[in-house]
């Protein structure tokens, strides 16, 4: 009781705290290409968190040649970490927080394709321990280096659309079944379990990464899930516990801005993110909500699903004021920092795939401040509240008609 009594003391938000909205980056290409353009970047930028996808398995995957004999040590000899502990060293340089979206399985895993779930899910939850160990801060490599610590993860990409995971539904018995939200709840559990295991404090693990759409038609030549029916299904498959809950509500259309509610209606958007919201609430609590993927598209170059660039650097601004005025949105994070290169990719970035500055560069400037100014304020805030001591708990427990008998005598107490 005494501990239980004292934690409430140290942990509580003091009266009147409010929380501040994470803003950030989505570029893996970037973080895992020069590491010197990628720090740049950062520099430049000052994002306060940086997503990046770590690979199980797949081209960059740490495990995508062999199986290791022992998963969860993150020095078995089957690992290789190069890639993403360069990352992790440049972020933490330009004090930037890396979240990292565990991704991919290895081959050896499934026999199939990076996209597809594993065949044994206690593989993965050890990669995840593995993961969570290797950047807890005090991890010390061969050569001594101490790695940084990342504590935000999130499970899976985009497993409502086939392009994160295969398979999307399945016909059994005459009936069709989102097979993707039982994959998606196993591995869920897996990577919470694993990051959690570690018993480091303060790891936030965010589940669903749902993208927008889903056409809800097994059928279809391209069949997907809507994002409500997905979190339905994936909790009745057994998707247990989460620290925050991972969506990326692009809008669908550059005629619309963020805040326009979408012509799909089973669609979620900036523009009804409250749905989601409340259906998160009413199965799981009142969790956090993580939007780990936003943007608009510029023309040129694309001149089919992009903006005039000025348009993205106002919806940016836009995008941010509708996040930070919900109390239950904690990141928003932009894709991406550069656009792609290749003509079918994503042109979304803040700069050319040339090089050149777009208006939103400097949005993100000034945005990035104001987010930074903001976490200052609310951490100097919690600083000055006076946390309660031993004496006022165990008096507060008193008054509030706990059995005495069960306190503990003596001095402690002191008069009634």
């Amino acid at each position: 009781m005494l501990v239980a009594l004292v934690a409430a003391g140290v942990l509580a938000n003091p009266a009147g705290a409010s929380t501040w909205l994470q803003f950030g980056l989505v570029d893996t290409q970037e973080a895992l290409g020069g590491q010197a353009r990628f720090g740049s970047t950062l520099g430049a930028l000052r994002p306060q968190v940086v997503r990046i996808m770590l690979g199980w398995g797949g081209p960059y995957g740490v495990a995508r040649d062999r199986r290791p004999t022992d998963g969860a040590n993150p020095a078995d000899p089957a690992y290789d970490w190069g890639l993403y502990d360069r990352a992790v060293q440049t972020a933490a340089a330009r004090g930037v927080r890396v979240l990292f979206t565990i991704y991919a399985t290895p081959w050896w895993a499934n026999g199939k394709t990076p996209n597809a779930a594993p065949q044994n899910f206690q593989r993965l939850q050890e990669f995840a321990y593995a993961a969570a160990s290797r950047y807890s801060g005090t991890y010390r490599r061969a050569d001594g280096v101490v790695l940084p610590r990342v504590s935000l993860w999130t499970a899976w990409n985009e497993p409502n659309i086939p392009l994160g995971l295969k398979l999307q539904w399945r016909r059994i018995h005459k009936r069709w079944v989102i097979q993707s939200a039982r994959d998606y709840a196993r591995i869920c559990n897996a990577v919470y379990d694993g990051v959690h295991l570690t018993l480091l404090r303060g790891e936030q693990v965010a589940c669903g990464v749902t993208t927008a759409r889903g056409n809800n038609a097994p059928a279809s030549r391209r069949p997907s899930v809507a994002p409500i029916g997905f979190l339905q299904a994936a909790k009745a498959a057994g998707m247990r516990n989460f620290d925050a809950y991972a969506h990326h509500p692009y809008s669908g259309d550059p005629k619309l801005e963020p805040g326009a509610k979408p012509r799909n209606k089973r669609a979620i958007t900036l523009g009804n993110i409250q749905k989601l919201i409340r259906e998160v609430t009413r199965l799981y609590g009142p969790k956090p909500i993580w939007i780990t993927e936003y943007a608009y598209e510029t023309s040129p170059p694309d001149h089919v699903f992009g903006v005039a660039w000025g348009t993205q650097a106002f919806y940016m601004r836009d995008a941010y004021g509708i996040a930070r005025r919900n109390p239950r949105i904690e990141m928003l994070l932009w894709f991406l920092a550069r656009d792609e290169v290749r003509a079918s990719g994503w042109q979304s970035g803040l700069v050319s795939a040339g090089g050149r500055r777009k208006p939103s560069f400097y949005e993100f400037q000034e945005l990035a401040k104001v987010a930074r100014k903001h976490q200052l304020t609310v951490m100097r805030s919690v600083r000055r509240a006076r946390v309660p001591g031993l004496r006022d708990l165990l008096h507060e427990a008193v008054g509030s008609g706990i059995d005495r008998s069960l306190l503990p005598l003596g001095p402690t107490l002191g008069a009634p």
